[in-house]
C-alpha cells in the first residue's frame, strides 16, 4: 500500500533524516488532499481547455504557504512535488520563472499579439496541471503588474498553484510604486489559495549551521568543505542557475537549491554591478556561499569595492554567508586605497560568521 506524505515524513524522522515538527505535519494533510485530486485527475481536462462538449471539472484551492527564513516550507513543498504521480507537474524557483515569462513576452511581442503574455500562459496551461513556486516575492513593478494577470489565466485554465514565501500575502510588494494596482491581486489569492503560516519555531538552516565553521581560509585547502556545507543544505542538489530580474535586465547567479545561492567572489565582483543587483541578490537567497575571496588592494580597486557593496547588502538583509577567502578578514586588505574603508567590512565579515547571525 502507498504512504501518504505523512507517513513518509514521518518514516524520514524515524530515519534521522528530519526532526519531527508540527507545524510541518499540518501543512501535508493539506497537501496529501491536493496529491489525491491531482491523481486522480491527471487525465481529465480542466478549465478552459476541456473542449466544447466536455464539461470541464474544478480543481480544488491551491496553497500559498508562508512563515519565517529556514522553518521548511521548502522541503515539505518539495516532499509533495516528487510523491504527486503526475507527469504535468513542475517545480521552480520563483525569480527563474518571472524570468521566462519576461523572455517569452518579449518574442510575444514582435508577432504582433495583442497580449504578450497570453501565449505563455497557454502554453503553460497545456502541459502543467501542477505549478509549484519556491521562494515567490513580488520586489519590481514590472513583475507586480504582470503577476495577478498571469495567475489568473493559469487558475481559471485549471493550473493548480502551490507557492511558499517569506511573507504574508498582504506584505508582498508592501510599500511599491503603485501599489494599488497590486491589491486585487492579494485578493485573489487569498480567494483562489489556501493560506497558511508554517508557524515552526525552528529554523532548520541555522540548526545546521549553529555552531559550524562558516568562513575557510586559506581558500584553496577548503573545496570539500564547502562541498560538503552545499550538500547539507539543499539534500545533495546539483543547483541551477538562477537569472534576477533588475531594471529590465538580468543579474546571474550561478548555483542555486533550496534557497541557497552559491558563486564565486569573480563571479559577482567581477562585472559591472551595483547595489541594485547586489540587493536583489539579497533577497533572493537566505545563505551564500561565496568562494575563491582573494587579496585585495589598490590592483583590484574596483571588484574589491563590489564586493564592500555586496557584503553591505547582506548584511542589511541578514543573509547567512558561508566564504572561502584567501586570509581572515582583517588582512584581506592590507594596503592601498580602500584599505581604512575595509576595516567595517572586515568587521562585518566577522560579525557574521557569530552561531545566532541572522536570527530574529
Amino acid at each position: 500500500m502507498r504512504m501518504s506524505l505523512t507517513e513518509i515524513y514521518d518514516a524520514r524522522i524515524a530515519a534521522g533524516q528530519l526532526r519531527p515538527d508540527p507545524a510541518q505535519h499540518a501543512v501535508l494533510a493539506v497537501l496529501e488532499d491536493l496529491r489525491l485530486w491531482l491523481e486522480a485527475n491527471a487525465t481529465r481536462k480542466v478549465g478552459l481547455f476541456a473542449g466544447l462538449f466536455a464539461r470541464p471539472i474544478k480543481p480544488p484551492p491551491g496553497l500559498y504557504l508562508w512563515g519565517g527564513v529556514g522553518r521548511g516550507k521548502s522541503m515539505v513543498m518539495d516532499l509533495f512535488v516528487e510523491h504527486t504521480e503526475i507527469a504535468q507537474k513542475r517545480r521552480v524557483h520563483f525569480h527563474a520563472f518571472m524570468q521566462e515569462v519576461h523572455k517569452a513576452m518579449h518574442e510575444a511581442r514582435k508577432t504582433g499579439v495583442d497580449d504578450a503574455l497570453a501565449p505563455f500562459a497557454e502554453a503553460v496551461s497545456r502541459d502543467i496541471r501542477l505549478l509549484a513556486f519556491d521562494e515567490m516575492q513580488i520586489t519590481d513593478i514590472t513583475d507586480a503588474m504582470i503577476v495577478g494577470r498571469l495567475f489568473e489565466k493559469l487558475m481559471a485554465a485549471g493550473v493548480v498553484i502551490v507557492t511558499t514565501s517569506n511573507r504574508a500575502p498582504e506584505e508582498l510588494y508592501k510599500n511599491g510604486l503603485n501599489r494599488q494596482l497590486f491589491l486585487p491581486f492579494i485578493a485573489m489569492l487569498r480567494e483562489k489559495l489556501q493560506v497558511m503560516a508554517l508557524e515552526s519555531p525552528n529554523d532548520y538552516r541555522q540548526h545546521r549551521l549553529a555552531g559550524a565553521q562558516v568562513y575557510f581560509h586559506p581558500a584553496g585547502k577548503v573545496k570539500g568543505e564547502i562541498q560538503d556545507i552545499w550538500n547539507d543544505l539543499t539534500g545533495g542538489a546539483q543547483g541551477a542557475a538562477l537569472l534576477l530580474p533588475v531594471n529590465g535586465r538580468s543579474v546571474d547567479l550561478p548555483r542555486f537549491a533550496n534557497g541557497v545561492g552559491r558563486a564565486t567572489f569573480w563571479d559577482l565582483c567581477s562585472r559591472p554591478l551595483g547595489p541594485g543587483d547586489y540587493l536583489a541578490i539579497a533577497q533572493a537567497v537566505r545563505v551564500l556561499i561565496l568562494e575563491d575571496i582573494p587579496q585585495l588592494s589598490a590592483s583590484n580597486y574596483n571588484e574589491a569595492k563590489r564586493f564592500v557593496i555586496l557584503i553591505d547588502a547582506l548584511y542589511e538583509a541578514k543573509v547567512r554567508l558561508i566564504c572561502s577567502a584567501a586570509d581572515v578578514p582583517e588582512r584581506l586588505y592590507l594596503e592601498g586605497s580602500g584599505a581604512f574603508e575595509f576595516e567595517r567590512t572586515a568587521s562585518r565579515l566577522r560579525e557574521m560568521q557569530g552561531a545566532d547571525w541572522g536570527q530574529d
